[in-house]
């Protein structure tokens, strides 16, 4: 019985260092998103995602209507191209949850939104991920964007 008892212990143990460093690995890639995105790196981003994403955002109108904008990743990337260089912005990350399921992962990020110095909007990401070749890719991308009720 005891035998059992730490064969069960040393296999939980495997499993939840597997999903710790996938966990890490995930977080690894937003990271790395998110630099190449404040670098205008368009090479990069593109190496980062599995085909051409769709990408949402979430806001509400003057009327407090629900408003959904869709955009392909390939005008995104145009989007991030064609900001001028002596422009700055930074996505600032708050926090990470990120839950794995095998080669499946979903980041979590609340974030502040800075252009030029100033204070823009906030919300949260939601990155999907897909493992493939022991390389997370980013498949969906959804945000969501107010400006009031930020930390």
């Amino acid at each position: 019985m005891k035998k059992i008892s730490i064969l069960i212990a040393l296999c939980l143990s495997i499993n939840i260092y597997a999903q710790n460093s996938d966990s890490e690995d995930v977080k690894a890639a937003v990271n790395h998103f998110f630099e190449a995105f404040h670098k205008q790196d368009t090479v990069a981003l593109k190496t980062m995602t599995k085909g051409d994403i769709k990408l949402q955002s979430i806001s509400v109108n003057k009327e407090g209507k629900s408003i959904l904008t869709e955009s392909k990743y390939s005008q995104f990337l145009k989007s991030i191209a064609s900001i001028p260089k002596d422009n700055t912005f930074k996505e600032k990350l708050l926090d990470f949850n990120i839950k794995v399921d095998g080669n499946m992962a979903n980041a979590w990020t609340p974030y502040e939104f800075w252009y030029n110095g100033n204070f823009s909007h906030c919300g949260v990401n939601s990155f999907q991920l897909i493992k493939e070749d022991d390389e997370w890719k980013i498949i969906y991308l959804v945000d969501t964007r107010r400006r009031e009720g930020c930390k």
